[in-house]
């Protein structure tokens, strides 16, 4: 089994800063794409930002300039540096990762549980 823990979320002031992690643990061969996803209440998730294994990266319009996704490939985490924060970030956020659990295996994408970040005016 396969198991994503994400954390770092809370409550911060417009302007603030936060830094969410998602850290995959259990039967693991190798971590290909990573990305970060959102959703506020009313509204259907979204992506954010993704990393793939060569290290793209790509950014919603929404974040682009003041997020950032990064990875640590030894501890299967992935990372999301969010500055500049605004009320209208406030959502629910999630971390994917695709992961391949033995050698030539398919690759499957697996969720965290979803952390809140609420950002006051």
């Amino acid at each position: 089994q396969v198991q994503l823990v994400e954390s770092g979320g809370g409550l911060v002031q417009a302007g603030g800063s936060l830094r969410l992690s998602c850290a995959a643990s259990g039967d693991i061969f190798s971590v290909n794409a990573m990305a970060w996803y959102r959703q506020a209440p009313g509204k259907q998730r979204e992506s954010i930002t993704t990393l793939t294994s060569g290290g793209s990266t790509n950014y919603a319009d929404s974040v682009k300039g003041r997020f950032t996704i990064s990875r640590d490939t030894a501890k299967n985490t992935v990372y999301l540096q969010m500055n500049i924060l605004k009320p209208e970030d406030t959502a629910l956020y999630y971390c994917r990762q695709d992961i391949r659990r033995r050698p030539l295996g398919p690759i499957n994408s697996f969720w965290g549980q979803g952390i809140q970040v609420t950002v006051s005016s």
